[in-house]
């Protein structure tokens, strides 16, 4: 028996990663029993993601609930032999609690205290600072295969999951994982070198 954190005792990975896959291929068959269990066994896991992410819990909460919405609707797309099921749970809640991050906005502030609020746009010395670092950037990014260099930009701007980047681009997750941390390293070395 699995317990709510999704390991359990004396089970092997793969039995784990059996029963979640299970669970899974039931829940695409509208199994409602099904849906209670694989909601016991990982929403402590896909919670903490969520409150990571968000650093609030009620709106981790509200995330973990639209999480669990998409996985009703999208049981049928997970395929076990494709990814790790739990990966695959988690990547629903980081994509949606990458959403939420990105839906978020900043609070108004009444135009009757527009004159009381500081310009917070950089100073011209600051823009000509971030334009070379920019700059640099670039430079060191156009140093890369066209195709890691996408998938940096994907990963560490855009939010991309490694996994989301390996079917995009259609390899295995391991050399997704190596391809991005070789870019990180020949970028790093590249920005040593060209310092200001």
């Amino acid at each position: 028996m699995m317990a709510a954190d999704g390991r359990a005792a004396g089970y092997a990975r793969g039995e784990i990663d059996d029963d979640l896959s299970n669970l899974i291929s039931r829940v695409a068959l509208r199994d409602r029993k099904a849906f209670d269990q694989l909601y016991k066994v990982t929403s402590r896991k896909l919670f903490g993601v969520a409150l990571r992410m968000l650093k609030d819990p009620a709106e981790a909460e509200d995330a973990i609930q639209e999480v669990y919405v998409r996985i009703w609707q999208k049981a049928d797309r997970f395929r076990p032999g494709q990814a790790q099921p739990m990966s695959w749970l988690i990547a629903i809640a980081r994509n949606l609690s990458i959403d939420r991050l990105r839906r978020r906005k900043p609070p108004a502030v009444p135009i009757t205290d527009a004159s009381d609020v500081a310009d917070s746009a950089p100073g011209p010395e600051t823009m000509t600072a971030h334009s070379l670092e920019r700059a640099r950037l670039d430079h060191c990014l156009s140093q890369l295969n066209a195709r890691r260099a996408e998938a940096v930009k994907s990963a560490y701007v855009e939010g991309y999951s490694y996994q989301e980047l390996a079917d995009r681009f259609q390899l295995p997750l391991n050399t997704m994982r190596t391809w991005l941390r070789r870019s990180l390293l020949s970028l790093r070395e590249c920005l040593k070198e060209n310092a200001l």
